[in-house]
């Protein structure tokens, strides 16, 4: 009986999981969406991914050195890298894709306390400093395979596109946002082991779709609607990064109005807005507002002042 009085310093709880374990998971969820992308878009896919990711890694090593405290072996690094790399165009010069990777870890992640502190998802706050900075190469998408404008660029001018194409990922874009088939097998490999699950990505999607059918101009065309789905980073944003840990809701109802959050919001930037896309935009103004979400769906305490 004792020993149920003994105390021992937090935490209490303890698990398995590490954070190199779920990063390493991330990295190969990533690696369909990834060996794509090099598959179709060229060599030149790869530089950019390598470039993104050693950039973010030395970045990382190096204020460990000046902290004196390494944390590169958490692989969170790379995963930064590999996300911001797949959000980018590949014909962008290679310094602005170790710029956009410096920003993101130094910046977004290490001055603000590092993994766990930051604020924002650091990929999707890189992206969005060069779209701001450089938004003709951010949004030029024309290379050796694909001359023209991007399949929601299309959509949003009135024209059509081929969604076999856009499922599969026989079109221009990003280098990771294009295949909606290789995303889907990497999200469902991270949604077998845990890592996430579907309140962020599931009411993500639903309440896009929603939106799109009330105020997209197509009603429920299947056709349309599919298109938004697989093209613009949807997938990649709601599986990949709208699940981040760090920067989404704690609370499951939170989660759950995080996700509505960012479908409405993609919508109105899609719909309303001068662009095709909107997802990048989306998901970073949901991170600001998660303290709000997460004060309104705070579980109430039981007992005095509580529920009884």
């Amino acid at each position: 009986m004792s020993d149920m009085y003994k105390v021992s310093s937090n935490p209490h709880v303890r698990s398995r999981v590490t954070t190199n374990g779920l990063m390493l998971a991330v990295i190969v969820a990533l690696l369909p969406a990834t060996g794509f992308g090099i598959y179709n878009f060229g060599i030149r896919a790869a530089y950019v991914v390598l470039t993104s990711v050693i950039c973010a890694v030395l970045t990382e090593g190096l204020f460990g050195l000046y902290r004196k405290k390494m944390t590169i072996t958490d692989l969170s690094a790379v995963v930064t890298g590999l996300l911001l790399a797949l959000n980018m165009p590949v014909n962008i010069p290679l310094w602005m894709v170790g710029l956009g990777s410096v920003f993101a870890i130094l910046v977004v992640k290490c001055l603000f306390g590092g993994l766990g502190q930051n604020f924002m998802n650091p990929a999707l706050a890189a992206r969005c400093f060069l779209l701001i900075s450089f938004p003709s190469y951010m949004t030029n998408f024309e290379c050796d395979a694909y001359t023209g404008a991007t399949p929601l660029a299309v959509l949003k001018s009135g024209g059509t596109v081929n969604n076999f194409d856009m499922i599969v990922g026989n079109t221009s874009g990003t280098i990771g946002e294009t295949s909606m088939l290789a995303l889907v097998i990497g999200a469902c490999f991270l949604l077998l082991l845990g890592v996430i699950d579907l309140k962020v990505p599931a009411s993500y999607i639903i309440s896009f779709v929603v939106f799109a059918i009330a105020f997209g101009g197509h009603g429920l065309d299947p056709q349309f609607l599919s298109a938004q789905i697989a093209g613009g980073g949807l997938i990649l944003g709601a599986f990949f990064m709208a699940t981040d840990y760090v920067t989404r809701p704690i609370t499951a109802w939170g989660q759950i109005l995080f996700g509505i959050f960012l479908g409405v919001m993609t919508g109105i930037f899609r719909f309303f807005g001068p662009g095709a896309e909107g997802v990048s935009y989306a998901i970073i103004l949901g991170n600001l507002l998660v303290p709000l979400i997460e004060k309104v769906t705070k579980p109430v305490a039981f007992g005095r002042g509580g529920k009884s």
